[in-house]
């Protein structure tokens, strides 16, 4: 059953956050994930609106949650937390 992380953010320093993009990417992609959804249009109906929204999918619960706490990208991380305010969930699919 695949998985996705789910993701609502708010880029304080478009520079840092790119960096972290780059390097999440990879990460993703070397955990069998895809990107389905990166930015965009949006409208929030409930809750906070953040400008960036990022929906990517991966083969299972276990390749999502390997992904996040994996080293390439708890390293990608460190970008992210000093150039962003963000929730990222991680659910499984139906």
């Amino acid at each position: 059953m695949v998985a996705f992380w789910i993701a609502h953010v708010t880029v304080t320093d478009e520079e840092v956050y790119g960096e972290y993009a780059k390097r999440a990417t990879k990460a993703v992609q070397g955990h069998g994930g895809r990107f389905l959804a990166r930015g965009g249009r949006h409208v929030t109906k409930e809750g906070t609106d953040h400008a960036r929204n990022v929906v990517a999918e991966f083969p299972s619960f276990e390749a999502a949650v390997g992904c996040y706490e994996s080293p390439e990208y708890q390293e990608a991380l460190t970008y992210a937390l000093r150039s962003s305010e963000r929730h990222l969930s991680i659910v499984e699919g139906a």
